[in-house]
């Protein structure tokens, strides 16, 4: 056989790139688009910059031999990997490719995922993981689960130490799901479908009929699971999402978040003043106060229909990044439940991990009273904000709006779990219960000896939110650093957070705190 000139090596190697851009062909590239969904390049295309991707292992074989595996074609084992950048900076990225054996995970794709999220580790910088697979490669049997485990691994490795973002582009299921579940935020399409065990297998199981999507669709997950943070109509926006939600966050935990160039300007806002309303009853939508104290009203809500009594989410203080947090009190009255407990302990957790400051607003009457919530442990789950706040060495910024009243008075980073700053407005109610409840129990004799018992209670009610729950006796005991007229609250939380930049708190040295699971 004669030997090849090198323009004949050349053409082999362009066709040998078309085929592997080709991905399963033509008809099922097409079925993806069919759908709704994009190839697993096109999506990387649209989340990275213009001609920044270097593809790694685009030649990658499986190794199989057994179920009709043997000289199986099989491009890029069903998963693209590399490298490229978004908005100028790097980030690692596994795309699985569902037009190529449905993106299952054999023991090369897998091997592909973790050699990407390693690189992401030696780096410092974020790995992005696009799910699209039908699961483990039943082909390949259990080296397909173990493919699965050195995934897992990977994800426990990297987290904490450079930020993780799984986006749920299509199935994601069976043990598969478990690698999202390890990361810090996960993005679900509309299309996207994400369960450990099927429809079908449930219903052999216990009988019970459920469709894929009340089973897996990003409606139960956003809203119920709790699994699923953003919810994108299509992969463009789960794209988008990305971008953003990385603008806010570092490169690892051993940076700060990016600094974004602003004016300064910390102007007071008197919206804030009428915001709350005189009756202390009355709910109002607090994420319209982090509107109006964040930069240029940018606020990035996290979980927004999940646990909706409390809001977190991502802002900038003149142009620094903030996580905020606080109590939703136009949804249950911003109780703070079992659910909420672990959504603001998950989010202040990963902001401690990331050197995000932490602004907290507080208006909530306690934890949720019940015979569910106790017996589903309310006390275990509102230990992680207790917890969280506590084990948390960022900057912390806490205002008191309304309501503060016993346990979670302190749970909402008060100045006994390390805040540094603590602000009140002037409608802040700080006590160990609301005034309705601690004068039947203070004045309780008094009330049933009186000629008018209703019209006594009313009076002694006003009486104790007057004498104590206001700001004033937590100001005069030093738990709260000044009173603030609303309008002035983004002045003074910019001059807090400037002022704590250079902050450094030693902790005992240990492995790690083990907090209530």
């Amino acid at each position: 056989m004669a030997q090849q000139t090198m323009q004949e090596k050349i053409a082999a190697l362009r066709e040998r790139r078309a085929q592997v851009a080709a991905a399963g062909g033509e008809k099922r590239v097409a079925k993806q688009h069919e759908q709704g969904k994009l190839t697993a390049r096109e999506r990387i295309a649209a989340l990275v910059d213009p001609d920044s991707f270097q593809e790694v292992g685009v030649y990658a074989e499986h190794r199989a031999e057994r179920f009709g595996m043997s000289g199986k074609s099989v491009p890029s084992d069903g998963v693209v990997v590399g490298q490229g950048t978004v908005l100028g900076r790097l980030v690692h990225v596994a795309s699985q490719d569902f037009t190529v054996l449905g993106g299952t995970v054999g023991e090369l794709h897998a091997e592909k995922i973790a050699a990407t999220a390693n690189l992401a580790l030696r780096t410092g910088s974020p790995f992005v993981c696009i799910n699209d697979s039908g699961g483990a490669r039943v082909q390949e049997g259990v080296d397909a689960l173990n493919g699965c485990g050195h995934i897992f691994y990977g994800n426990v490795l990297l987290s904490g130490v450079v930020p993780q973002i799984s986006i749920i582009a299509g199935p994601c299921a069976g043990a598969a799901a478990y690698s999202p579940a390890l990361t810090d935020f996960i993005i679900q399409t509309k299309a996207g479908q994400m369960y450990i065990t099927g429809p079908d297998v449930i219903k052999q199981v216990t009988g019970e009929e459920v469709s894929h999507e009340n089973l897996g669709g990003p409606g139960v997950h956003a809203t119920r699971s709790g699994n699923v943070h953003f919810v994108a109509e299509d992969d463009e926006q789960a794209m988008l999402l990305t971008k953003k939600l990385l603008s806010f966050l570092p490169q690892n935990n051993t940076e700060d978040p990016p600094e974004l160039e602003h004016d300064g300007n910390v102007e007071d806002n008197d919206f804030l003043n009428s915001i709350i309303p005189d009756d202390y009853r009355k709910p109002y939508d607090v994420r319209d106060i982090i509107a109006n104290v964040v930069d240029d009203g940018d606020f990035l809500e996290v979980h927004a229909g999940f646990a909706a009594n409390a809001v977190v989410g991502f802002g900038r203080i003149v142009g620094r990044s903030v996580g905020v947090i606080a109590n939703q009190p136009n949804f249950m009255s911003g109780v703070i439940d079992i659910d909420a407990s672990d959504k603001i302990a998950r989010f202040v957790r990963f902001c401690n991990a990331f050197n995000v400051p932490l602004l907290t607003f507080v208006d909530t009457p306690g934890y949720m009273p019940g015979v569910d919530q106790e017996y589903n442990g309310i006390i275990r789950h509102g230990a992680k904000v207790l917890f969280a706040y506590s084990a948390a060495t960022v900057p912390k910024v806490t205002v008191v709006l309304r309501k503060a009243f016993g346990g979670a008075f302190i749970a909402m980073c008060s100045r006994a779990l390390g805040a540094d700053r603590v602000f009140a407005w002037p409608s802040a109610e700080i006590a160990v219960m609301g005034a309705e409840g601690a004068a039947g129990i203070v004045f309780r004799k008094e009330i049933a000896g009186a000629d008018d018992p209703e019209s006594k209670r009313q009076e002694l009610i006003d009486d104790y939110r007057d004498t104590f729950a206001n700001p004033y006796v937590a100001s005069a005991h030093s738990l709260v650093d000044d009173v603030i007229i609303p309008a002035e609250t983004r002045r003074m939380v910019a001059q807090a957070f400037e002022a704590q930049t250079t902050k450094r708190e030693l902790r005992p040295p240990k492995k790690h705190g083990l907090m209530p699971m």
